[in-house]
């Protein structure tokens, strides 16, 4: 009987599926017009139904203390990769790093930054690469090239190189390039929770590392890559 209750129709799987990818890329859960518009649903009013399912067979809990959050509690059995983790989609310069010049911005790329396991801060220039134009006129960029797998679920691959905004603040669930303890840098999706910072990968082989807020910098937020094309 039990069996029975906790299969979901294929309307409830999906809007959990877009519940969890909201959350994973936001940090946030969606509104109930963006959960709407996700299940082309015309009333909110199915969507309040299909929460209730949701949280009577035990895959969503509701967060008493915030008007719309939601917690994913565990995903179907039968979801795919793709459904669990968020897949990054970032802007891909076609062609990868050629060297044809249009009406565009160079950014100075600083050297490699592990996907994996961490590595010595990098501060200087050994390549350039052209700034796409939609981030032109936006603040400052700067490029790095991607070493290890650690990114992989999100798009981004060994040998890519990442144009990355200069900020020193980003939202929970944004992928950034983070400072440990003022000596070793990383990229990874950032998660923050109270006093802490956990640092996550995208590739299931590599842990969610947890430090104090005070031991990490951010350095600046991925806004896109170049795709190294062998």
């Amino acid at each position: 009987m039990y069996e029975v209750c906790s299969m979901l129709t294929k309307k409830q799987k999906n809007l959990l599926i877009f519940i969890n990818k909201k959350i994973r890329s936001s940090g946030i859960s969606p509104s109930y017009e963006e959960m709407k518009n996700s299940l082309n649903l015309k009333s909110k009013s199915g969507i309040h139904r299909l929460i209730s399912a949701l949280e009577e067979r035990g895959f969503v809990k509701r967060l008493a203390h915030k008007a719309r959050a939601l917690e994913v509690v565990k995903l179907p059995e039968n979801a795919s990769a793709n459904d669990i983790f968020n897949t990054f989609t970032p802007s891909v310069i076609k062609g990868g790093l050629d060297n044809e010049k249009t009406n565009s911005t160079d950014v100075s790329v600083l050297g490699s930054i592990a996907a994996g396991t961490p590595i010595e801060a990098i501060q200087q220039e050994v390549d350039r690469v052209a700034l796409p134009e939609e981030l032109q006129n936006n603040g400052e960029h700067y490029g790095l090239k991607v070493k290890g797998d650690s990114m992989i679920e999100a798009g981004i691959n060994d040998g890519d190189t990442v144009i990355v905004k200069k900020t020193s603040n980003v939202d929970s669930g944004q992928i950034a390039v983070v400072l440990i303890d003022d000596q070793e840098a990383t990229l990874k999706r950032v998660r923050k929770k109270g006093n802490t910072i956990a640092l996550e990968a995208a590739n299931r082989n590599y842990g969610t590392k947890i430090y104090a807020a005070n031991r990490i910098k951010i350095q600046g937020k991925l806004v896109s890559l170049y795709r190294n094309f062998h």
